[in-house]
């Protein structure tokens, strides 16, 4: 019986294993409300940061927006997703938040539809990038407003910054690059 059990479980942890999702299976809705297959990133690296209008780190979309310009053409991509999970500091809808983060900071990377980041409505991506049993690397908790995931070329996940940590950190930067 014993051997039996062990048999199921070690199958079990191998189907999990081979069923594991990656980065580029899932699709998300974009500022738009039109749906975005992350499956059209394949082959670029992809900075993934929670965002909101009211908090202080708002002005990182500054920073972000600059590294996006100096790295788009090499294969580089940066997503925001609004969230309201933390103090209510993305209050607006969809519309207001696409005016807002044009008009103020000039964003033309892409911004998605507003999503829970943490709590029993998470975004299953968000799960993902959070839950070591889902992404295969680590655990981590969203802190705040303006934490970052990188996401190598085949959608794994590599590392994750803290929100104050800025878009332009030499370490962010050296992975981009390909020198770390």
């Amino acid at each position: 019986m014993k051997k039996i059990i062990t048999l199921i479980l070690g199958l079990v942890i191998i189907s999990q294993a081979f069923s594991q999702e990656k980065f580029h299976d899932f699709v998300v809705k974009d500022i738009d409300g039109n749906s975005f297959a992350l499956s059209q990133l394949k082959g670029k690296k992809v900075l993934v940061v929670n965002v909101a209008s009211k908090c202080g780190y708002t002005p990182q979309y500054e920073a972000l927006q600059a590294l996006y310009e100096k790295y788009k053409d090499q294969n580089f991509v940066i997503i925001g997703f609004p969230a309201n999970n933390f103090l209510k500091q993305e209050p607006g809808t969809n519309e207001e938040i696409k005016s807002f983060c044009s008009l103020n900071y000039g964003v033309t990377f892409p911004i998605m539809s507003k999503i829970s980041v943490k709590g029993d409505d998470m975004h299953p991506l968000y799960q993902w990038l959070t839950e070591k049993a889902l992404n295969g690397v680590e655990d981590s908790k969203v802190k705040w407003n303006f934490q970052k995931y990188l996401i190598d070329e085949n959608g794994n996940l590599v590392k994750y910054f803290s929100p104050s940590t800025k878009p332009d950190d030499e370490a962010i930067v050296a992975w981009i690059e390909g020198r770390s």
